[in-house]
Formats: C-alpha cells, structure tokens, sequence
C-alpha cells in the first residue's frame, strides 16, 4: 500500500522527519524476526550512499513512527518503508526499498510491473511461515557501536 499522507512525526530527530520531507527513508522491521533481521542486514551492507535509517517496530521510535503513520502497533508482519512522504508496505516496501540501494540490486525494482495482489500474496505466505523457517529471537538485534548512528531511538 502506497498512501500519500504526510508523515508529520519528527520524533525530536535530527534528521528532519523520518520518511517526511527531506529525511532519509526509513526501514521498520520486526526486530525479533531472523529472516527481517537479515534483510536489514542486506541493506546496510548495500546502502555505500548512508541514507537508510531503520527501527523494530517494537522501540519506541518504531512505535511512534507506527502510529504517526496511522499503522497498526502490534501487526509486525509487513516491512514498512517510509520515504519521502510516503508510506510504503510489504512487497512495494521491499522493491522501493532496493531501488534505493547500490548495485545491480536495484534491478529488482522491475518487479514492481507484476500487479500487487501477486507480489503481495507472495510477500504474505513468507510474513506468515518467516517464524517457522528461519526462526526468531527473543529479544530485538541490538546494532553494534559501529551501526548504531542507522537506527533510531
């Protein structure tokens, strides 16, 4: 889903508004998800421009970012991205997401011509099975020292 509502939170940020107008895009994931865990993991290693930020959907930031955006606070099973004022879910997230990103990955953006109650079918069979196939943690990942500046508290 791609709605064109202003993201007016600004979560007293530096970055001026995550996902609103002039901020970076911003990732929320599920925090003790391994399959989501990895996916942010993907990103970071591929994003040589620095412009992702990311936050579970469990902190606090993630919450607020949730509820700002008219989300619900306790579905975590769709990658949200929000990005230039816009709100971004599950296989739509993912693809804008990679578009985003350095590298041939960006290629994956042409998927966005496959209509969305395909993509989207897919992106909730895996949402739905992700626990059981590669597992998940009982706490959130806590970012080392070195990523920590990517995710927002």
């Amino acid at each position: 889903m791609n709605t064109n509502k202003e993201n007016t939170s600004d979560l007293n940020s530096p970055l001026g508004g995550p996902g609103g107008h002039g901020g970076p895009p911003v990732i929320l994931f599920d925090g003790v998800c391994n399959l989501c865990n990895g996916a942010v993991q993907f990103v970071i290693k591929r994003d040589k421009q620095d412009i992702f930020r990311f936050a579970s959907q469990q902190s606090d930031a993630g919450q607020q970012l949730l509820k700002a955006n008219n989300l619900p606070l306790h579905d975590f099973n769709s990658f949200v991205l929000l990005y230039q004022g816009k709100t971004y879910l599950q296989s739509s997230a993912a693809l804008v997401a990679a578009k985003l990103l350095s590298g041939p990955i960006k290629l994956l953006y042409g998927f966005i011509i496959v209509p969305k109650f395909i993509r989207d079918g897919v992106y909730k069979w895996i949402a739905r099975n992700r626990y059981k196939w590669f597992g998940k943690k009982e706490n959130c990942w806590i970012p080392t020292k070195e990523l920590k500046g990517k995710f927002l508290e």
